[in-house]
């Protein structure tokens, strides 16, 4: 049976991080990656509403540092990626690749481990949101932090694979940066410069670029794209080695 669209809704938080909550149930919310507590608390406090889930993606301060006093203050089960447990809040519920949270009657989420960012990064899919952490950003992706560029890539790609169709939520708000790198190295495309006025404007009227699709993202987002001749070629690589590909643009990304 097709999962229903998930209700999300987006709370602002520390300088550009997202955190996603998800209706799980009449006042009740899984929260992905609360990185503060306070507002978290005060999303829910004013919807008399309490969580049932706290979906971790990854150990960095930004994403987990709201978990134990959210706990404490609405309940809910820890989620998180059981190899990386050591370095996250204690678990409820340990997963792994595979793994699927059921977080209703008719929302299941089900987890992706895509290392690269951190070795115990995870993702989670909802019906036709995908929560993607640091992984993958608004036309853009993680540093490696830990991992190498061919375990990036890879999890980049198992990413891509996902269906059109599915909204992409990521854990900050990194959009326009992200387009302004790709314009530095398209110049002469058209289509990143319309989205990067169509988002410019959504910004400045207070609004957030995400979610949107991953259809738009796999068109547009080089860091998908490493295995293109096009990118390879604008890059001065030889086209068969996309890894190459890939940690040139993450190391140019790096000094943009």
């Amino acid at each position: 049976m097709t999962q229903p669209f998930p209700r999300v809704e987006a709370v602002p938080a520390r300088q550009d991080n997202i955190i996603w909550m998800i209706a799980t149930a009449p006042h009740r919310y899984a929260v992905v990656d609360p990185g503060e507590a306070e507002p978290v608390s005060a999303f829910l406090d004013q919807r008399s509403a309490s969580l049932s889930h706290l979906l971790i993606t990854h150990h960095h301060a930004d994403h987990i540092g709201g978990i134990d006093i959210l706990r404490q203050r609405h309940g809910g089960r820890v989620v998180g990626a059981g190899h990386d447990a050591h370095r996250l809040p204690r678990l409820d519920h340990p997963v792994g690749d595979g793994s699927a949270v059921v977080l209703n009657d008719t929302l299941v989420a089900e987890v992706l481990e895509v290392p690269g960012h951190t070795l115990g990064h995870v993702a989670y899919r909802v019906a036709d949101a995908l929560f993607s952490g640091d992984t993958l950003f608004g036309f853009g992706c993680g540093r490696l932090f830990e991992g190498t560029p061919a375990m990036m890539w890879h999890s980049l790609q198992r990413l891509r694979a996902l269906p059109d169709t599915l909204q992409l939520y990521a854990g900050h708000e990194y959009t326009l940066a992200n387009l302004d790198f790709v314009i530095h190295l398209q110049p002469d495309a058209p289509e990143p410069q319309t989205w990067r006025h169509h988002y410019l404007k959504i910004l400045d009227s207070g609004g957030l670029t995400l979610p949107h699709p991953l259809l738009l993202e796999k068109r547009l987002n080089p860091f998908l794209r490493a295995d293109d001749p096009e990118w390879a070629a604008r890059l001065g690589l030889p086209p068969e080695d996309p890894v190459a590909v890939f940690a040139q643009l993450r190391e140019r990304r790096n000094r943009h």
